[in-house]
C-alpha cells in the first residue's frame, strides 16, 4: 500500500502486480496498509473476549436474526458422514451505514467496548477499501472511480462477521487454483483481501472472485474477522464501460436480488452463484 501511495514509478509497478494477482487468484494480502496496530489489537481482544464466554452468556447477550443477512449470534454445523459437527461459532452485524442495526440486538454487551472498537476499526478499514477499489480500477486501465462510484458512505453496507473458526493462526484458509485446494500464505501484520462476485461482474471478468474455504485445525481455535463491503441493495450494477465497445460476459444485476440468490444456492459447494449474472 505504501508503494501505491508513493511516486509514479513505484505505483505503476505495484498496479501491474495488483492486476496480475487479481486476475489469477482473486485474493491477495496487503502490507503497510496504515491501520493502527492498536486498533487491530483491540479488535482481536474484544472478538476473543466474546467467543470465550460460556454459550448461554453469548446467546443471552445477542439476538439471532435468520435472513439473508444472517445477523446476530449463532452456530453453524458442518455435515460429516455420520453426524453434524459443531465447528463454527459466529457473530455478524451490519457495521455500516449508520443506523443499519437500529432496533436489533446484534452488538454484544460483553465485552462492554465491543461496538466502539469494531466501529472504529470499520471506519479506518473503509478508507483502505476505498483506496483499493480505485487501485483495482486503475490496474485494468479504467477510470479510478469506476468501481468506487457504487460504494457511497451513506448507503453502502459493511457487514462484519466474526467466527470462531486467525489471529494467532494463519493456516486455516484455502483457495482453489487449477482444481486444487492450496493453503493461503498469510504473513503476520498483513490483511487479506478477497475479491467478491460484484468486482468480477463490474470488471466484466477481468478481475476474478476467488473460490475459497476455511479448514479446521486440530491443535488450535481459529478467530477471524471479515468485512463485506457491499453496494446498496437497490442498486443495479453491471460491467463498467470505459468508452470502448465491449463484449459483455456479464449482465446487469440488482445487488439485493443477487445476494438472495447467492445464499440460496449454497455458495460453499461450488462457485455457482455468479452464473446468475452470466450472459447466456
Amino acid at each position: 500500500m505504501a508503494k501505491l501511495r508513493g511516486g509514479s514509478g513505484y505505483r505503476v509497478s505495484e498496479l501491474r502486480k495488483l492486476a496480475r494477482v487479481s486476475k489469477e487468484w482473486g485474493m491477495f494480502t496487503i502490507e503497510n496498509h496504515g491501520l493502527d496496530p492498536w486498533v487491530l489489537e483491540h479488535v482481536k481482544n474484544v472478538v476473543k473476549g466474546f467467543f470465550e464466554l460460556p454459550f448461554e452468556e453469548k446467546k443471552s447477550s445477542v439476538g439471532t436474526y435468520m435472513s439473508t443477512d444472517n445477523m446476530g449470534y449463532g452456530r453453524n454445523f458442518v455435515k460429516s458422514e455420520d453426524q453434524p459437527l459443531d465447528w463454527i461459532d459466529r457473530l455478524a452485524m451490519k457495521a455500516a451505514p449508520e443506523g443499519a442495526t437500529d432496533g436489533l440486538c446484534v452488538w454484544p454487551k460483553n465485552p462492554a467496548n465491543f461496538r466502539l472498537v469494531i466501529e472504529k476499526y470499520v471506519k479506518a478499514a473503509r478508507e483502505v477499501l476505498d483506496e483499493l477499489l480505485q487501485a483495482l480500477a486503475e490496474a485494468i486501465s479504467l477510470d479510478k472511480g469506476a468501481f468506487s462510484q457504487y460504494f457511497d458512505q451513506k448507503t453502502s453496507e459493511i457487514n462484519c462477521p466474526h467466527t470462531l473458526a486467525p489471529f494467532e493462526s494463519s493456516n486455516g484458509l484455502q483457495v482453489c487454483k487449477d482444481n486444487q485446494w492450496l493453503t493461503v500464505p498469510w504473513p503476520c501484520n498483513t490483511l487479506l483481501v478477497n475479491l467478491g462476485d460484484f468486482i468480477e461482474i463490474m470488471s466484466n471478468g477481468r478481475l476474478k472472485s476467488s473460490w475459497h474455504r476455511a479448514v479446521t485445525q486440530s491443535d488450535t481455535d481459529r478467530f477471524s474477522v471479515a468485512l463485506f463491503y457491499i453496494p446498496p441493495a437497490q442498486l443495479e450494477i453491471g460491467p463498467v464501460k470505459d468508452g470502448e465497445p465491449i463484449d459483455e460476459e456479464y449482465k446487469k444485476v440488482v445487488v439485493g436480488e443477487y445476494l438472495k440468490h447467492f445464499y440460496k444456492v449454497n455458495p460453499t459447494a461450488t462457485k455457482e452463484a455468479i452464473m446468475f449474472a452470466k450472459v447466456n
